[in-house]
């Protein structure tokens, strides 16, 4: 099983990106819950989701569908005060992947400069999301989120399949 969360603030696209997410898992063969807190969302207030993705098409053993502290394989922060707000949720050997103005680490990115420089700062998102994907931090691979991305982007799609690329270029290239 592998359980996620999921942070930003309202406009960061963090409930398309858990979308995405469960909807590349069930195509897996996964079981999937999810539960998602809005809050003052439509003010830039925090939005957070969790996910829990498990083998074998059952929910057994999922209690609940909301990770408790301590307990996330993975953090996506797609803001910088994300870590801060819900770095308790992650495990002591959890992986965080943060949308930072200075990339300080492995799994740091300046998501939003890069969409920026893609002309959609709107698709930060899908930047932190095709990092995530290339770092190997998920479930699944980066042609199966593709995927999905194309039944789900809408009349964005290029600029979005664009922004994911980038990146899980972005990745490949701290790997090296």
């Amino acid at each position: 099983m592998q359980q996620i969360i999921v942070s930003g603030v309202g406009g960061q696209g963090v409930l398309f990106i858990t979308k995405l997410l469960a909807e590349t898992a069930l195509e897996q063969g996964y079981s999937v819950l999810i539960s998602e807190t809005h809050g003052m969302a439509q003010r830039g207030g925090n939005v957070i989701s969790h996910l829990k993705i498990a083998d074998g098409g059952s929910v057994e053993g999922m209690s609940s569908p909301l990770v408790r502290p301590g307990k996330a394989d993975v953090l996506l922060a797609l803001h910088p005060d994300a870590v801060k707000a819900h770095g308790f949720y992650l495990k002591p050997d959890g992986t965080v992947i943060s949308n930072v103005p200075d990339s300080e680490g492995k799994h740091s990115l300046n998501a939003s400069r890069i969409a920026e420089d893609l002309g959609a700062p709107i698709a930060a998102n899908l930047v932190l999301l095709g990092f995530a994907v290339g770092s190997g931090a998920l479930f699944c691979g980066a042609e199966q989120l593709e995927g999905t991305l194309r039944r789900l982007g809408g009349k964005r799609l290029e600029l979005s399949l664009k922004a994911f690329r980038a990146g899980a270029g972005e990745a490949l290239k701290s790997r090296d």
